[in-house]
Parts: structure tokens; C-alpha cells; sequence
């Protein structure tokens, strides 16, 4: 049986240990945990402070192309939207693949194991689907996007949840513009179809610990009233359910000026707050959404790196858990890849909300990032217990950053540049910073976007020199 030898490991309640070695079953599972052993001849040996890996419970990996590109001029949630979907409309299933590949290096290196990707991007840029001419291929054949992706966590040696999400409507009555027919199946209908034809072929392709798929609903403004209904209906009850809630004020506004309720009341009433949904952000939910989430045993998926960047506000993390709603995190746009930031973001924001601190001990945040985020994707939660994923992260406790902190206390102190390995499944996949198969991502991520810049540019203004990202905010 393989094993994973660490320096020290974080065992949760128990604190710190000295010398533990996990023994590793050949499904990737840790089968029994010793501390005070010697490492064995072939074990991986973990340098440092060990702790459970981090999964990511919501990712839009194309958003990575934005990173320090859209501060210039200021602007909104709505008006960064924009910008966001002229990189959508850019994307092909080899730039997808390409760029998610280093997004996910990106991930992994940082102590991410697993993702939830809130995927959108379905069809060819005029709304068609890929697979209708003579392709035959999974490069340009059905679900050509969504295999693109499956590749790319493949190659990155991180555990996906691919979200396929029902994006049907622009607004409250509004239908979605031309910007985004790549998004859309039509009806709920034809989007039940496709996910079910799509979960068939990624289980076909694919185990269930490295692929499997999920749904997801934009947000209540994108799905009309009449769609959420046949989508609670038939939406078999084992696939996990996400969706963007009370991100904005306006989406709480439009929601109660069109149908007399808020988001979160408005799901109820179709029967699709339950134990399987995840709402994501829930920064502007009100007293009664607290209740009605907390009552159905939901989670709730904070970014809180990704709601400061683009000023949505604090969410409130406390009052989720005192209403009984489990966390989890995400990076979302990927404003920042790194768990350890995600953690002190929330505590740190409720902070701020209330004027106390530790309102979040580092304990229940290594809980929101591991346990939480891996139950948010339906998947088995990684740490040292027997029976869960052997996923973990080593941090060096003396670094510029940690030098001096309690050991107990690191996920007030460190980063992700103080993560000096990650194991995935009992699998050495990232050391100090470099992916085991592909390398430093930084190179990647480079070459990536500079290609989706191409395109970008091109699809914009073939004549035009300026860049697609840096469109003045008043023409939007």
C-alpha cells in the first residue's frame, strides 16, 4: 500500500502531529493514519505543516483572462459583465482547453484538489451546437466544450465538477441577447436533455472521482419562472444544483418587481431549495432567505476575494451559519487562485461586518474549504480521517509570511507561495509552486491568454489595434 509521509500534519481537533504517515488505498483513499512512524522506501514525503487540500466549489475558468484588466475605468458588476462576455465569445474548445488546462495547474499548485466549474459556454459563438455538421470527434463533436474541459482537469490532475448550467434568458422578460446565444438551449427542456446526454458521455469517458457533472442555474434572472418549474420537476435528485443567488442588489429588486419575491423565496416556491443546492454568493440574501436555506439543510458558496473585486459586498457568513447553511469557498473569477487567501477573506470580512474578531476559528475554515467545498460538489471530502480522498497540501512555516505563527493558526498567515506540495489521491501533482507534469503555470497562463487575446481581437475588429478588454465603459 502506497503512503504519504508528512513533517507535521494538522489533524483538526487533535492539533498538530509529528511524523504522520497516511497509508494510501489504490482508489486514492486514505485507509489508516500513524502518527510517529518513519517514513517508508517510495512513500511522498511532505515537508512542513500538512493540512486536508482545499476544493474549490465554484470556478468560471475563462474569467482567469481578466485578471488586472478591468480596474482601469471602474465601473460595476454590470458593466465588468460586459467585458466578460467578449472573452466568451472568443472561445473555441482548443482555447478553452488550453486556458483551463493552466487554470487548473494554477489551482492545483495552490493546494485546490477539486473544482466545481459553473460552465455556460455550450455552444458555438451563433448559438448552434457543436456536433451538427460531419465532426465526429470530441474536439469538435457533441459536448465539445464541455469535453474540453473534462481534458483539461485531466491534464492538470485536478478532481472536476463539471456544472452544466441552464442559461436561457437575459433578464426579467428580457431575452438573451445576441452577445450570449452561445449560452442557451432554448428551453428547460432541451437543456435536460443535452445534460443527460452529456453525463453519459463523461461517465462513459471518465471515473466518477475524476469527472463527474452537475447542474446549475445561472441565476433566477436567466431562467424564466416557467423553466425553473419543469426543471424541479425532472431534474433527477442525486445531481448536485447550483446557482448565482442574490449576488446584487438589483437582482433582488428585479426579482421582487417582477414576481413579488425575493431569488432565494422564488426557488422555493418551486420546490428547488433543498439539501442538494448550493447558492453561491447569497451576499444580499434577507432574513426569511436566511431561514428558508438554513431550514432545507442548503450551503452556500462565498468568494469572498471575488466579491471584493468586483464590490458586491459582504457576505453574510456568520448569520449563514447560525441559520444552519454549511460554506464553502470559491474563486470564481479567479481574481486570486488561492485557498489560504479565501479563508482569511472570510474571516476577515466578518470582521469588518461585525466588528469582532475570530468570529470564524481556523478550524471551522479549514472545514469551509475542505469538507465543505468537497460536499458542495457531491464528492468525498479529502483530509487524514479513513475513507476520505488523500488530498492534501504541505505549508512551510518559515517563510517571510508564517515565520513565528501558531501552527495551529496558518490559515491567518499563509499563501499560496508558502504551499510547498500538494497530493492528489495519494499522487505527488504540484511541488513549491511547479505542476509535477506541466510545470510553473505562469508560462501557461501567458501563452494561453495571449491566444485568447487573438481571437478576441480579431472576432471585435479585425482592423482594429485596440485590445478587446479596454473597450470604453459608455458604450455598454
Amino acid at each position: 500500500m502506497k503512503g504519504v509521509w508528512c513533517e507535521h500534519a494538522w489533524l483538526g481537533a487533535e492539533g498538530i502531529a509529528d511524523a504522520v504517515r497516511i497509508e494510501v488505498t489504490d482508489a486514492g483513499l486514505a485507509a489508516s493514519v500513524l502518527p510517529g512512524v518513519p517514513a517508508r522506501v517510495g512513500d511522498v514525503v511532505l515537508r512542513g505543516v500538512v493540512f486536508p487540500a482545499a476544493a474549490n466549489a465554484h470556478s468560471h475558468a475563462f474569467h482567469r483572462a481578466l485578471r488586472g484588466r478591468t480596474h482601469d475605468r471602474g465601473g460595476t458588476f454590470w458593466t465588468w459583465r460586459e467585458t466578460m462576455y467578449r472573452a466568451a465569445a472568443a472561445l473555441t474548445p482548443a482555447l478553452y482547453e488550453e486556458l483551463a488546462t493552466a487554470v487548473y495547474a494554477e489551482m492545483v499548485v495552490a493546494g485546490w484538489t477539486s473544482v466545481a466549474e459553473f460552465h455556460y459556454v455550450h455552444h458555438r459563438p451563433d448559438g448552434t451546437p457543436y456536433g451538427q455538421g460531419s465532426e465526429d470527434s470530441d474536439a469538435d463533436g457533441p459536448h465539445a466544450m464541455e469535453l474540453a474541459l473534462a481534458r483539461a482537469a485531466v491534464q492538470a490532475g485536478i478532481r472536476l465538477t463539471l456544472l452544466d448550467t441552464c442559461y436561457l434568458a437575459g433578464g426579467f422578460g428580457t431575452p438573451l441577447g445576441a452577445d450570449r446565444s452561445r449560452f442557451s438551449d432554448g428551453t428547460a427542456e432541451r437543456w435536460l436533455a443535452r445534460l443527460a446526454a452529456l453525463r453519459t458521455a463523461v461517465s462513459s469517458r471518465y471515473p466518477a472521482h475524476q469527472v463527474t457533472v452537475g447542474a446549475a442555474l445561472h441565476s433566477v434572472r436567466a431562467v424564466p419562472e416557467r423553466d425553473l418549474a419543469v426543471i424541479a420537476q425532472h431534474l433527477p435528485p442525486e445531481v448536485p444544483l447550483h446557482v448565482h443567488l442574490s449576488e446584487q442588489p438589483a437582482e433582488n429588486e428585479d426579482c421582487l418587481a417582477a414576481t413579488g419575491c425575493t431569488p432565494t423565496e422564488l426557488l422555493s416556491r418551486h420546490g428547488l431549495v433543498t439539501g442538494r443546492l448550493s447558492a453561491v454568493h447569497a451576499t444580499h440574501v434577507t432574513e426569511r432567505d436566511l431561514g428558508l436555506l438554513g431550514d432545507a439543510g442548503a450551503s452556500a458558496v462565498l468568494c469572498p476575494t471575488t466579491e471584493a473585486d468586483l464590490a458586491d459586498g459582504l457576505g453574510p457568513a456568520g448569520d449563514l451559519l447560525d441559520a444552519g447553511v454549511s460554506l464553502a469557498l470559491g474563486s470564481d473569477q479567479h481574481a486570486v487562485v488561492d485557498p489560504w487567501l479565501e479563508m482569511r477573506a472570510l474571516e476577515h470580512g466578518e470582521r469588518l461586518r461585525t466588528g469582532r474578531r475570530g468570529q470564524v476559528d481556523p478550524e471551522r475554515l479549514h472545514g469551509i474549504a475542505s469538507l465543505g467545498g468537497a460536499a458542495a460538489q457531491g464528492r468525498r471530502g479529502a483530509g487524514f480521517s479513513p475513507g476520505l480522498a488523500a488530498d492534501v497540501m504541505a505549508v512551510d512555516p518559515h517563510t517571510a509570511r508564517t515565520a513565528g505563527s501558531s501552527w495551529e493558526q496558518l490559515a491567518y498567515t499563509a499563501t499560496a507561495q508558502d504551499v510547498t506540495g500538494v497530493v492528489v489521491g495519494g499522487v505527488l501533482t504540484a511541488r513549491d509552486g511547479v505542476h509535477a507534469t506541466l510545470g510553473a503555470p505562469g508560462p501557461l497562463l501567458a501563452a494561453a491568454i495571449a491566444r485568447l487575446d487573438d481571437a478576441a481581437n480579431a472576432r471585435n475588429d479585425p482592423a482594429s489595434t485596440a485590445t478587446w478588454y479596454t473597450q470604453p465603459w459608455e458604450q455598454h
